[in-house]
Parts: structure tokens; sequence; C-alpha cells
């Protein structure tokens, strides 16, 4: 019988794909497409072929980029890293070129304690100092201002090596000038208070401008008070009404001479350890803290006289000499220290004292 005229033949596949097993027992698979399946299979293909090859040249670039962003940002912590260790070493420079400072600072007034001159010194004028060139970068700033504290450090540190050969060469050739020069604090430096410094000042008692020839020395009755360096006692007690009223306001005093140049004095005592005659070491125990005399609350009234070009004992500023304890104006100090004495109205030593 023929088909009806209405029935549709079903269409003869455009592409028969056949699939033979290497088994013969098993069945041959049969892929049957049409024109429209091969065209969208094939267009799919090239889809496929070229998404590969636009990954595989765009793939270098992207892996690039994502690896020179790894990279950057390991760059970026890193040059964080060296910023912060080159801060730290420009503030360990800057603290060391302070301390080498405060070093040669000492030292300027070791020479002054001892009198020598320091137009003889090598090391007073320092050594020439040159700018070191520093590279362009990032880190100009930083690097200069660090090699600049290097380069002052160094001359610093040149400064104080021949100072201290200096004052070693000093020290060998007379001991017994070291020995005798005021060095110490008479009293240690975490038990007193710094009251009323050496020259100009308005008195506590009558209020009036006058010159104050020592330094107070707040501290408990009792604290113990040292000889500041070799000497010998010349006077220990208290001077009497008739002998001098001025010398009577001092209270308990001792008085030591220190060698040919000094005499160290040592006012409103509580008590005093050594007597007259007797010969001292340095850091000797020679009295304790007291009120005696013309004293508003208790404390050491201490003085350095030292003999001047006419031979005669006139004030110093103690601290000048006082190696062991560290002043506020030290700078100022040497200033001071260097000018020549202006004219002050001071009490002239007794004849029992400084004879």
């Amino acid at each position: 019988m023929s088909e009806p005229p209405t029935a549709k033949r079903k269409a003869a596949p455009f592409l028969e794909i056949q699939i033979h097993p290497s088994h013969i027992r098993r069945g041959v698979w049969y892929f049957f497409l049409s024109r429209r399946q091969v065209v969208v299979s094939v267009s799919a293909a090239v889809l496929v072929v070229l998404f590969i090859l636009l990954n595989a040249v765009a793939a270098p670039r992207i892996l690039g980029d994502l690896w020179s962003r790894g990279t950057y940002r390991e760059m970026i912590a890193l040059r964080q890293q060296h910023g912060e260790r080159l801060q730290s070493l420009v503030r360990n420079l800057g603290e060391l070129r302070e301390r080498t400072d405060d070093l040669r600072l000492r030292m300027n007034r070791i020479f002054v304690a001892y009198g020598l001159s320091s137009e003889e010194s090598i090391g007073q004028g320092g050594f020439p100092f040159e700018a070191p060139e520093v590279p362009q970068s990032i880190y100009s700033r930083q690097i200069q201002r660090g090699m600049m504290l290097r380069s002052r450090v160094d001359e610093q540190l040149r400064v104080l090596d021949t100072f201290v050969s200096e004052v070693q060469s000093f020290e060998e050739a007379h001991g017994d000038q070291v020995l005798t020069t005021p060095s110490l604090s008479p009293l240690r430096s975490e038990s007193f208070v710094l009251t009323s410094p050496f020259g100009t000042r308005r008195s506590p008692f009558t209020k009036q401008i006058d010159f104050h020839p020592g330094i107070d020395m707040a501290a408990q009755v009792g604290t113990p008070i040292y000889a500041p360096a070799d000497g010998k006692v010349v006077f220990a007690g208290r001077m009497s009404l008739r002998q001098s009223v001025a010398w009577w306001r001092y209270g308990n005093l001792v008085a030591i001479r220190n060698g040919d140049r000094f005499i160290t004095l040592f006012g409103h005592c509580d008590e005093v350890l050594v007597r007259s005659g007797r010969n001292v070491k340095q850091g000797e125990l020679i009295a304790r803290v007291g009120n005696t005399g013309w004293s508003t609350s208790p404390h050491l009234h201490y003085e350095v006289r030292a003999r001047n070009d006419e031979g005669e004992f006139e004030p110093v500023d103690p601290r000048i000499y006082i190696l062991d304890h560290r002043w506020r104006d030290e700078e100022q100090l040497l200033v001071r220290a260097r000018r020549a004495p202006e004219h002050r109205n001071f009490e002239p030593l007794p004849r029992i004292i400084g004879r």
C-alpha cells in the first residue's frame, strides 16, 4: 500500500557517524546528524577553539598582571619595612650623637676642673667635618640625615679619643693635683636638692641682693658629707663671735685645704667627724648635714675657693668641679668658668683657714 498523500517522509540524515567497538560482539554505535545539528556542532567547536586561543594569548598577560600586583604589594611592604628600619637607625644615631655631645661636655668640664688650657688641647677645637654626598632616592632626606649624624658621631668620637688621651697623660704626670681637685660631690646625688646656686641672689634673711659664694644643697639632718678631694683639715668646729660674725653664721664648719690650689668649706653641719690637722682622703666621711648657724632649713652650704693669679683664694662655682653629678646648665657653667672672674663682694677667709 502506498502512504497517504498527506503523510510526510522522514528527512534523510545529513551526516552519519558510526563507532565500531574493538570487540566483534559489541554493537555498532550510530549517530545521525541533520544539517542543522552539524552546523551547530561545528559552530560550537569553532567557538571553543577560539576561546582556547584567546585564553592562550591573554593568559600570560593576565598572569603577569596578577604576578605584578603581588610583587608590587610585596615591594610596598618591603619598602615600608626598610623605611621603618631606616627611621630606627636614624633615631639611634641621634641618640648616639646626644651621648657623644654629653661625653664631650664632660671632658670639657674635666679640662676646666684640672686647670688645663683649652688652647693647648688638640681635641678642643674638634676635627674638620665634611658633609657626605647622598644619592637621590625616595629616602634621600632620611638617608642624608642619617649620614650627617654618622659623620658627626665619627667626628665627636675622634675628639673624645683625643681628649681621653690628653687627660690620661695629664693624670699620669700630675697624680697629686688630680687627687686634690674637688671633683666629687660632698653629698650623694640621690640625697640632695640644689636650693641656692652660686652667684647673685636675694638673701633669705635680709631680703637684699647679695653674693652667694657657694651652693646650698638641701638634705635631711644626718645625711653623710664626704670629702670631695684629698686634703688637710684646717678648721673643724664653730667660729666664735669674737673671731668673725660672718663666719659664725656658718654654724658648725669644716674647712679642708686641698693641695695648693683649693680650699673647700662645709657649713651648717650637725655633727663634725674630723679634727683640725687631720689628713683626709677623697670620699672619706667628714661630717653630717645639719641646720646650725644662719640656716632656714637643713642643708649643706658648700664652697670651693681657688687660688687666683695673685695668690689669694676666691670663691668659684663648685658645680664646675663636681664631675660625678649632672647639672642642668652645664654648658653655661663652662662658659662662665672660662670668663675672667667678675669683681664680687665676698667674705675673705679668716687667717686660721686661709693663711
